[in-house]
């Protein structure tokens, strides 16, 4: 099983910016409409702009950009060096 964590961003660019700096590599696939970012052999994360997703969820599912601001997800990341992954995350500024 190779988990794939996926967070809806609002604007792809910036949060690919974000987590390229925090994460000090670059990222496996950015297209539009998708980056992803290899965190380990077996697990990635991937940042998906909210303005697309309601076309993949369909009508049944509330719209992802209607909870802004509302808390959604915590994504832990375990790393020999927490500081200085801290140290970018604040250095980078918001990621959207």
């Amino acid at each position: 099983m190779n988990p794939l964590f996926i967070l809806y961003v609002s604007d792809q660019e910036l949060a690919t910016a974000f987590y390229t700096r925090v994460l000090d590599k670059s990222p496996k696939l950015h297209v539009p409409g998708m980056t992803e970012f290899e965190l380990s052999d077996t697990s990635q994360l991937g940042l998906m702009p909210v303005s697309g997703i309601k076309r993949l969820l369909g009508e049944r599912l509330p719209d992802p950009s209607q909870a802004q601001g509302i808390p959604r997800a915590e994504l832990y990341l375990v790393v020999d060096d927490a500081a200085s992954f801290h140290r970018r995350a604040l250095e980078a500024g918001r990621g959207s």
